[in-house]
């Protein structure tokens, strides 16, 4: 077995990608990252004990630089970008970029692409169908005719709300690295919320009540955007938490150490513990036939989390079933 060059294995070492120098498909020296992802016995034994993908083993066994990428290393979903180059007689380097998050990334603008689309196309589907309808020859009765421009003008407003989510999420991403600098009254944000979703709650016959602290907590912040967030929290828990007439939403204003904390209680059906880590995915929705029907467009709660992200804040459902769910969302003090 060759004993590498001091300077080759030096600069082995400085290398922070797993790296592994392979003299006739036989490991000689491993990095601190190879060892960590292989383990420690892979120095002295055979290459394909360690990787056993099928083309990374053909490009070391040609001995050829070569680059390509493969998935399966270190676990199933992982994909990597892996480099063969020779270093010297009989010595290859055989280096490994982890491309997992970026594959992951990938994944999701593909993902988010095709819901953004699926949602966009189902309304339009039925404004089509309507106003075809409406358009062929003959008479129609007056009911019928109102009920099909009510679904048109339904539907048009929803794809609005889609739409005007999607800019918003945009925005706030594109702004994600600019610090807010406005000094926000967040019990104000917390009223003026209230206010705004008046109409939802007279329409579903909810309660939304604000509670009595006296304490005005500031942050600094975007009070656009944190408006918004209050905003999109309240009307969730009026839309999902108040499933019949007389339910009641609670909204506080906390100051609590060094955070000024947003939390909205309500006492509805409560949401299963397996759904709760994806509920601030985009267009993720526990039942997609009731969201629609409320007037949700799955994007509210992915919102909150990017405003919230944006604000170096913190964000936290707990839910209980036949209980109700508690958001809250703490932001550090001005």
């Amino acid at each position: 077995m060759i004993d590498p060059p001091p300077l080759v294995r030096a600069l082995l070492d400085a290398v922070e990608d797993p790296s592994l120098l392979v003299e006739r498909e036989r490991t000689v020296a491993a990095n601190a990252a190879a060892l960590g992802l292989f383990g420690a016995a892979v120095v002295g034994r055979d290459v394909r004990l360690a990787i056993r993908q099928p083309q990374a083993l053909s490009a070391i066994q040609t001995g050829q630089p070569a680059e390509l990428e493969v998935s399966g290393i270190g676990g199933v979903e992982r994909s990597w970008g892996l480099a063969v180059r020779p270093v010297g007689e009989g010595l290859l380097l055989v280096r490994l970029s982890d491309r997992s998050a970026l594959r992951a990334a990938e994944k999701t603008r593909v993902d988010f692409v095709a819901n953004a689309s699926h949602e966009l196309r189902t309304p339009l589907a039925t404004i089509i169908g309507y106003a075809e309808t409406l358009a062929d020859e003959g008479e129609l009765p007056d009911p019928l005719r109102q009920r099909f421009a009510g679904a048109i003008h339904g539907e048009a407003r929803r794809m609005l709300r889609i739409v005007g989510d999607l800019m918003s999420l945009s925005r706030i991403e594109s702004e994600r690295f600019t610090v807010p600098s406005e000094r926000v009254d967040l019990r104000e944000v917390a009223l003026t919320a209230v206010v705004n979703a008046r109409p939802l709650a007279d329409e579903r016959g909810a309660i939304v009540t604000v509670g009595e602290d006296d304490s005005r907590p500031a942050v600094t912040g975007d009070y656009a955007q944190l408006l918004q967030l209050a905003d999109n929290l309240v009307a969730n828990a009026i839309r999902y938490g108040c499933p019949t007439r007389g339910r009641s939403v609670g909204v506080e204003v906390l100051r609590q150490g060094r955070e000024a904390l947003l939390r909205v209680t309500d006492h509805g059906e409560g949401i299963p513990s397996e759904h709760i880590p994806r509920l601030t995915e985009r267009f993720y929705r526990i039942d997609a036939a009731r969201s629609r029907d409320t007037g949700g467009t799955g994007l509210g709660l992915a919102i909150v989390k990017h405003i919230v992200e944006r604000h170096r804040g913190r964000l936290q459902i707990e839910s209980e079933l036949g209980r109700g769910t508690v958001v809250t969302v703490g932001l550090p003090l001005a």
